[in-house]
């Protein structure tokens, strides 16, 4: 994989491009399971906003380094050092405290809500240990895939404190049981690849973590490979369906692709059907 032009700055993930028009994203903190600390989770919505404004990139991948962990979650250790916002008593009253609290939770869901609002599709890849966090980033992502040693967990109640990153936002849209959502998060028990993938969490079950990536790869190539004003707007238009009414879906739609379908894209794939041969898009 040859690195991706741009991102070499970053200190805790590697950005490369496995083929054209793709960039793998990997955690790079193998050795701590790839638990997150703050300066990773701020770097990580830094990539993302500049993956989602990058012409030269149609697809994401989003992986770990390592083969013990997709990540273990956040690195308590790390966050007991460091305190959190408004928990010096000394530092105003309770409102003022509070407030700062507030503030730093919405930074890091801001951070990592960046996976979702990224314009690209995004394909997650989890293996081994994947927890907490794990759940709060898969969940912002467009397709999730795992190897068959894969072993979730919502474990914020385990903690003491209810999931705030994204995981009760979002699971209960992405899964198709309500009360199995309400299982794995009041419970925080772990769930393994199979159930993963009978209740829609994930799409794609492989044998080990290098064919899980592999897969991605080629899911991410073959939609790249696409235009690339199609694929934004499909994406666009999911995620809005997703959240509003059929009419306003609707509606949203016919505004959005009465633009859109003026783009050369369509003329070009149009004429590609009909000639059999395989069209090229322009960077978007």
């Amino acid at each position: 994989m040859a690195p991706l032009n741009g991102y070499s700055t970053f200190k805790h993930f590697l950005v490369s491009s496995p083929s054209e028009h793709v960039a793998h994203v990997e955690t790079n903190r193998p050795n701590k399971l790839n638990a997150f600390f703050e300066a990773m989770w701020v770097e990580l919505g830094q990539i993302f906003a500049k993956l989602s404004h990058d012409p030269e990139v149609r697809a994401v991948v989003f992986s770990a380094v390592g083969e013990r962990a997709f990540t273990a979650g956040l690195d308590v250790l790390a966050a007991g050092q460091q305190g959190l916002p408004g928990q010096d008593s000394s530092q105003g009253d309770e409102a003022r405290r509070a407030t700062q609290l507030r503030r730093y939770i919405v930074d890091f869901q801001n951070s990592i809500s960046q996976i979702e609002k990224c314009e690209k599709p995004v394909i997650c890849v989890l293996h081994g240990i994947s927890l907490g966090l794990a759940i709060d980033m898969s969940s912002c992502a467009d397709i999730r895939i795992c190897s068959k040693d894969t072993r979730f967990a919502v474990k914020e109640v385990d903690i003491g404190l209810a999931a705030d990153i994204g995981t009760l936002s979002r699971l209960p849209k992405v899964v198709s049981s309500f009360s199995w959502v309400k299982d794995v998060c009041l419970t925080a028990r772990d769930f393994g690849a199979a159930e993963a993938l009978a209740v829609g969490f994930v799409s794609q079950v492989h044998e080990t973590k290098a064919k899980a990536v592999e897969a991605a790869i080629g899911m991410a190539t073959l939609i790249a490979s696409k235009s690339p004003v199609a694929v934004q707007g499909t994406k666009e238009l999911l995620n809005h369906a997703r959240d509003n009414s059929v009419a306003d879906s609707l509606r949203y739609t016919s505004v959005w692709n009465s633009a859109m379908v003026q783009s050369q894209d369509f003329k070009a794939a149009v004429q590609s059907g009909i000639k059999k041969t395989k069209p090229r898009f322009e960077k978007l």
